[in-house]
């Protein structure tokens, strides 16, 4: 797969997600990512995809005043939540390439009335903003999708945002081993944020390559096959994630680009995510 397709295939998937998904879908999604109730009531409704593989505001430690940025914003999703913690002194910039998912996280945030909010077009290998602005740079899922070849770009480009002494904190889908080569070439897979999954050796290295010390990546044991039981709707009463599934309506991180990408030989339902990733 050369960047330029893996480029124009997200585009086309994250569009799609940018349409929205199931409120429950993506409340199940948020949940058994370790957000809370109290959270996901207290941002539009809207700005929550599903599109999580963690929650990277829980490792975050933001404070009052402090300027965010969040590589692959979306709608908005952290982006919000974090605008609550750093309050109206802060300020909280979310960077994402997907024009349709922009115009959605403008519009969320008009109806809002968020002041410390702002949204900017950039790839995250090449971001439109001034070197030292952040005190904390935030991702979810996102990583993953920066082709194997630039993804040190990714971590330069996040380690010249931060101030001196910053910090960085990412949930993100790494390869527990070689993935194999038919899960590897898996368009499907790869915008459903596995088959672009690094090993964690690969990972630690990016970041101390950038500049990073005191790394730490955790497991945190997720299960990650979340996305298979909430998409065939094994905990919904009325029928509506089942709906959305059977529909082939665009929903998780990993569900719905697996679920929308056309001529490929896995089906999603086939895959053991947590055999080959974790969180």
């Amino acid at each position: 797969m050369s960047a330029q397709d893996i480029y124009a295939e997200v585009g086309k998937r994250y569009s799609a997600a940018a349409e929205g998904v199931e409120a429950q879908y993506a409340s199940s999604v948020a949940k058994a990512f370790g957000y809370s109730v109290e959270e996901l009531s207290d941002i539009p409704q809207s700005a929550n995809l599903g599109l999580s593989c963690g929650n990277p505001l829980a490792m975050a430690t933001l404070r009052e005043g402090e300027t965010v940025v969040d590589l692959g914003s979306g709608a908005g999703f952290d982006v919000f939540l974090a605008a609550n913690k750093v309050g109206p002194k802060g300020r909280v910039i979310g960077v994402d390439m997907n024009e349709d998912m922009l115009r959605k996280a403008e519009e969320l945030k008009a109806s809002s009335g968020k002041h410390n909010v702002e949204f900017v077009k950039s790839q995250i290998t090449h971001i439109a903003l001034e070197d030292g602005i952040a005190d904390c740079i935030i991702s979810n899922c996102v990583v993953n999708l920066a082709p194997e070849e630039e993804k040190q770009l990714v971590f330069n480009e996040i380690f010249r945002l931060l101030k001196p002494g910053g910090r960085v904190a990412i949930s993100d889908i790494l390869a527990k081993s070689a993935l194999p080569e038919k899960i590897r070439k898996s368009m499907a897979l790869y915008v459903g944020c596995i088959a672009g999954a690094s090993q964690v050796g690969m990972y630690r290295k990016y970041l101390r390559e950038a500049g990073f010390h005191g790394v730490v990546i955790q497991d945190t044991g997720n299960d990650l096959n979340v996305y298979h039981r909430t998409a065939v709707g094994d905990s919904a009463s009325d029928g509506t994630a089942r709906d959305a599934y059977d529909r082939g309506q665009e929903a998780s991180c990993c569900a719905k680009g697996c679920s929308s990408a056309t001529e490929d030989d896995l089906i999603i339902k086939d895959v053991d995510f947590n055999k080959w990733t974790g969180r």
